[in-house]
């Protein structure tokens, strides 16, 4: 078995573990006011924060596991295990919760038409929301090897976070359900976090944050 793929398989497991205990944490966590007790409803902010960062997530985690693969500086290792295993608990988690909730994981509507920005011109060559890498850029991080690879993924991961933190502020405004809002909280201060880190670490490498790889 490949690391890549025992990696895979620690954060499957560990975001079925976060989401058998989604129910409790929904149900029971909230403000304590009657909108914590409510069912969103299925184009609500709160279904559509919850389908749309898990599709976010989603590429986050592949992407740490990539560059995992490809470089044996410590650093970026470890700061890339940290993000995979940290945003496949929190997708487990929004999946729990629209399994919960009995809605469906995907819309008819565009990604973020939840926060008013259903109209925005569609992402092009697999970036499905802002921050997002393409397939291109996917690609080229699975071929890049040492410090190309770190430079490339910390460029994307820069990208992706403030795709990220964006959102999770949308909800942070518009969301209802007590605990989603904390999440969404959370989610902001540590992407930010992350973001300063791997702005320092490109620095180190001699790189600076850009647009392309």
């Amino acid at each position: 078995m490949t690391r890549r793929t025992t990696g895979w398989l620690v954060s499957v497991a560990a975001a079925v573990a976060v989401a058998a205990g989604a129910v409790t944490y929904a149900a029971a966590d909230g403000d304590g006011g009657p909108a914590d007790l409510k069912v969103p409803a299925a184009e609500s902010a709160d279904a559509g924060f919850a389908r749309d960062m898990a599709v976010h997530h989603q590429q986050a985690v592949e992407m740490s596991y990539i560059v995992r693969d490809r470089t044996e500086d410590e650093e970026v290792r470890r700061l890339a295990y940290d993000i995979a295993q940290t945003q496949a608990n929190q997708r487990g988690m929004m999946l729990g919760w629209l399994d919960l909730w009995e809605l469906p994981k995907v819309s008819e509507k565009a990604p973020m038409a939840w926060m008013g920005m259903g109209d925005a011109p569609a992402g092009e060559d697999g970036a499905l929301m802002p921050g997002m890498a393409t397939d291109r850029q996917m690609a080229a991080l699975g071929m890049a090897r040492g410090r190309a690879a770190e430079i490339m993924y910390l460029r994307l991961m820069i990208a992706h976070h403030k795709g990220g933190v964006h959102m999770a502020e949308g909800c942070v405004k518009l969301c209802v359900v007590g605990a989603e809002r904390r999440l969404a909280r959370g989610m902001v201060a540590s992407q930010q976090s992350e973001i300063d880190l791997m702005t320092d670490m490109l620095k180190d490498r001699g790189a600076t944050v850009s647009t392309t790889p």
